[in-house]
């Protein structure tokens, strides 16, 4: 009987790890039925769960979307990226931006600022909720990590925000057009943006760098 109680426990995981789950199920409901049409209901049935459950968990669907968006945010500027782990500017700015590209680019980060882009007049709420838990949080670690730096005489940035913006801005570049629109056809290559990064880090090094500082190169 413990032993059948153990097994039910691995496949109905509580806590952190289910609240995991049910974002992930809830952003394959989003990207299906986009997010207006989408029901609490709807992700508590694909979820195999209870809409009780699910309101323990998340208490609207807005706060499972923030959630989402959060994750991807964390992936590019979290705790454990090279900004949270407080490594050299170059190695930091070069995993950042790289990270950043590769996620943009991805087809359901496409789906996802497709869904944005259709319904924020639908949903006022939605826009503010993708920006501040996503673009909006990276640029926030971003700008904290340069004024670190600047402290630390690592970089020199007068306006830690206003450098955080442009070197974004340099990395997203055209791409985040192509991932609007889809032109010019054809995705980059892993090894294109590889380039296109460590030059965006190389042009803001130029004119960021600290004139003392010793730092690695990225390799």
């Amino acid at each position: 009987m413990a032993r059948t109680a153990s097994n039910a426990t691995r496949k109905v995981p509580r806590g952190a790890t289910r609240r995991k789950e049910i974002a992930a199920v809830a952003a394959r409901v989003f990207l299906k039925h986009g997010f207006a049409d989408t029901t609490m209901q709807m992700i508590a049935c694909e979820a195999g769960g209870s809409k009780e459950t699910l309101y323990r968990h998340f208490e609207s669907k807005e706060a499972l979307f923030a959630e989402l968006v959060g994750e991807r945010a964390s992936l590019i500027a979290g705790p454990d990226s090279g900004l949270g782990r407080d490594e050299p500017p170059e190695k930091a700015l070069y995993e950042l931006g790289l990270t950043l590209l590769r996620l943009m680019t991805r087809d359901d980060s496409r789906q996802l600022f497709g869904i944005v882009l259709a319904e924020a007049h639908r949903v006022p709420d939605l826009a503010a909720i993708f920006y501040q838990r996503g673009p909006g949080a990276t640029l926030g670690r971003l700008t904290d990590y340069l004024r670190s730096a600047t402290h630390q005489k690592r970089l020199r940035c007068n306006d830690p925000l206003r450098a955080a913006r442009l070197f974004l801005g340099s990395v997203i570049s055209h791409y985040h057009l192509h991932v609007l629109i889809g032109q010019p056809s054809g995705g980059a290559t892993d090894r294109e943006m590889k380039k296109h990064v460590t030059a965006a880090v190389a042009m803001f090094l130029a004119q960021y760098g600290h004139p003392t500082a010793n730092v690695a190169r990225t390799r």
